[in-house]
């Protein structure tokens, strides 16, 4: 308690900031961060308050079935050892009461409950600060999920090594997680707790403490970590591309200032169709020129059959 009461002092006059936490997989290697929710893991950490709740807790553990006999439940002494007068000693009734040996106990502990009413609001936020103090020390760790698929102390081992975790380990654990909790239950310095029973008392006796993303409480935001292999690969990538993006698409003010091109002259076959083209409605005109003669020609028709006629007549009147 002393270490969370300097931990408060130090961080009174500070303002509270969001913590993270590192996420890890079974296999203990890093899959990204964890920013915590600061209602649960950034408020400032009151010390009475935690030592009302803790006494509480603690005391509420107690079976209370100690029990002592008092004078009148110890078995004999029920004659006077002797007289009331005349041999100097103080008077005694029974060799059983509790200045004598094997007599009874005078005031001792029978069965009791010591629970303390505690209420609940003052438990809650007694396990907010606790987890407040963990965390603003670093000894928050998350794991995505327990892919542990058969109990194993070594693979327990190995999580621990990679995640670094020394001293007591406190993980919280979901009600599925039974390999899990059977996997850590012959290391000595690891106790697991279900999620919806972990009390400041187990918090604060814990050097870290273990979430999943399901027993985490709050709402925590989780960011993955990119693989190395991948980044790599992507920077490589992006370096040619900037190298070729100015040659391909040059620079806009080119683009915007560039002139229209112009139109071909026309020269070879396709010039020559296209005047041939272009000249076909001019022949077409002529047409109806020429067909527009022809009545002139049929209109001389009838001129020429009168002018024989008139010869025919001439000839005609000097044969007579």
């Amino acid at each position: 308690m002393s270490t969370v009461a300097e931990r408060a002092s130090a961080a009174g006059t500070q303002d509270a900031r969001p913590a993270s936490a590192t996420r890890y997989s079974s296999s203990g290697e890093v899959v990204g961060s964890v920013e915590l929710d600061a209602s649960w893991f950034s408020l400032p950490v009151n010390v009475p308050l935690l030592h009302q709740v803790v006494t509480a807790q603690l005391a509420a553990r107690r079976s209370g079935t100690q029990s002592t006999r008092t004078r009148a439940e110890v078995r004999g002494g029920s004659a006077k050892p002797y007289r009331q007068k005349g041999t100097g000693n103080a008077r005694q009734g029974s060799i059983r009461a509790p200045h004598y040996a094997g007599g009874g106990i005078a005031l001792g502990p029978k069965p009791r409950s010591y629970a303390q009413r505690t209420p609940r609001k003052m438990v809650q936020q007694a396990l907010r600060c606790a987890l407040s103090d963990r965390a603003a020390s670093g000894q928050v760790l998350v794991v995505d999920r327990w892919a542990l698929e058969v109990p194993k102390t070594k693979d327990a081992v190995r999580f621990l090594a990679a995640a670094r975790c020394e001293g007591t380990v406190l993980l919280v654990l979901g009600r599925d997680d039974e390999v899990a909790a059977r996997s850590f239950a012959n290391l000595p310095n690891v106790m697991s707790v279900p999620g919806d029973q972990l009390s400041a008392y187990d918090v604060l006796v814990a050097d870290h403490l273990v979430f999943t993303d399901a027993t985490l409480p709050g709402e925590a935001v989780r960011t993955d970590a990119a693989p190395a292999k991948n980044a790599a690969g992507a920077a490589k990538a992006k370096a040619p591309a900037k190298k070729a993006a100015p040659k391909a698409a040059g620079a806009p003010g080119e683009l915007a200032e560039a002139p229209e091109p112009a139109a071909p002259e026309a020269s070879g076959p396709s010039a020559e169709g296209a005047a041939d083209a272009d000249a076909g409605p001019a022949d077409a005109d002529a047409g109806p020129t020429d067909a527009d003669a022809g009545p002139t020609d049929a209109d001389a028709g009838p001129a020429g059959d009168d002018a024989a006629s008139g010869d025919d007549a001439v000839s005609g009147e000097e044969s007579k």
